[in-house]
């Protein structure tokens, strides 16, 4: 067996984003230093995964409310973009590569996920074509920078998963959500308004209210993840329900010109 390191390439740097360290340090810095530490620590985050044009200002709010300290482990959850998924897919490198430094996926918890059977595996083509992803690590490394040594990441590719599977993969990320080392980011554009995505709204824009339980259901797997959510001790739970709701208030204004 082959010991040799795959790296999957910031593919998107230089476009997406820019692809100058520096400058890019810079760009986060800039945006960090501009939004408030209100809900720290976070067990779990929303943010947008489009250019950081677009919505770096805005992820900002997102990713300060992360602690380094304690965060041990960082689930990126986002959705497939390029290839048609029923299920989760799980990636085939061991480096993800960022302007700022690399970042190192979590084998043993891979290993675990990788032994239910319900993942695929990406193609490293397909995992460098995919944006969800890649949009936020430079933001978890920043975020991390302090602690860079220390923590792993655990990217998961989400396809257009059926309701039975929505509470297979919630009960199977319940268990890791439950753990305080344990972050999770969920990616979203919070910009798709098109009606076929809204699965029985009317084919107005959805209410913000809507748009929220509609993304926490399809995305976040609150199928089955809610009940677990609020398990927890009473003070986490309250804790990560307004850590979810500031996080996609800080978004509203975008969302809703």
């Amino acid at each position: 067996m082959s010991n040799r390191v795959v790296c999957r390439e910031a593919s998107h740097a230089g476009s997406w984003y820019t692809a100058s360290g520096p400058q890019l340090n810079a760009q986060l810095e800039g945006w960090l230093s501009q939004v408030q530490s209100t809900k720290r620590p976070a067990r779990a985050i929303i943010a947008p995964h489009a250019g950081y044009t677009y919505c770096g200002s805005c992820a900002a709010h997102a990713y300060k409310q992360v602690d380094p300290s304690i965060t041990r482990r960082i689930f990126i959850l986002g959705p497939s973009h390029h290839v048609p998924l029923s299920r989760c897919a799980l990636s085939s490198v061991d480096i993800y590569r960022t302007p700022l430094y690399d970042l190192r996926i979590d084998q043993k918890i891979y290993g675990e996920l990788w032994k239910t059977g319900m993942f695929e595996r990406m193609s490293l083509q397909t995992d460098e074509d995919e944006h969800s992803i890649e949009m936020h690590l430079p933001y978890t490394a920043k975020a991390m920078e302090s602690h860079k040594d220390e923590f792993t990441i655990i990217p998961v590719l989400v396809g257009a998963l059926s309701e039975s599977k929505e509470q297979e993969f919630g009960k199977l990320f319940s268990k890791y959500l439950a753990d305080p080392s344990n972050l999770f980011v969920v990616s979203s554009d919070f910009c798709h308004w098109e009606s076929v995505l809204w699965n029985g709204f009317t084919n107005e824009l959805p209410s913000f209210p809507q748009r929220v339980r509609f993304l926490l259901y399809r995305i976040f797997f609150l199928g089955y993840f809610s009940s677990h959510l609020l398990n927890l001790k009473r003070t986490e739970g309250r804790h990560l329900k307004k850590l979810l709701t500031y996080s996609i208030g800080e978004f509203q204004s975008l969302c809703c010109p």
